[in-house]
């Protein structure tokens, strides 16, 4: 029976990567948790996928955002609570208060700018629900005149944990 086991040791330093830099971006949020705001010039930029198990947003986010959505934890932000396997934080959009809850699982992309450090997640796509082809990209991000809370980015695409450049970040 052990003899029909191929160790794929390529998929298992993948899946390793993949749950060190989750637990990364957790203390990162701990610490922030703990602090109560982001230290010295520190913020972050947090992609995930919106129709992910366990994903919490309010329906009028859902619905401008219904694949991707990405949030930035800079200085208007609070009740930021961090457990094993997820986060919630209290966010505005145009004046209106919003609580997210976001499973670590569902991040697809995870940025500090002022630190130059990015890193992409393979999302798990039997997680997640069908999302129509035809909605626009421009649907999954907000106005950024109006909040401090998202940004602008464009999509990329990975096997795994892998760094990613900031520009990717960048309001083009």
């Amino acid at each position: 029976m052990s003899e029909d086991v191929e160790l794929d040791y390529s998929e298992l330093i993948q899946d390793a990567q993949k749950k060190a830099y989750r637990f990364l971006m957790q203390d990162v949020l701990n610490i922030v948790a703990t602090l109560g705001d982001a230290p010295g010039e520190h913020h972050f930029f947090i992609e995930f996928q919106t129709t992910a198990n366990g994903v919490s947003i309010p329906d009028h986010l859902k619905a401008q955002y219904p694949e991707r959505m990405t949030i930035v934890l800079q200085h208007q932000f609070e009740n930021l609570v961090v457990t094993d396997d997820q986060f919630s934080v209290t966010l505005w959009f145009k004046g209106k208060e919003a609580n997210l809850v976001i499973p670590f699982d569902a991040v697809t992309q995870f940025a500090d700018p002022s630190a130059q450090f990015g890193v992409s997640f393979e999302a798990v796509e039997e997680e997640y629900e069908e999302v129509d082809e035809n909605e626009t990209s421009d649907q999954e991000h907000p106005d950024m005149s109006d909040t401090d809370n998202t940004a602008d980015k464009s999509e990329q695409k990975s096997d795994g944990a892998d760094i990613v450049s900031l520009d990717a970040f960048r309001k083009k």
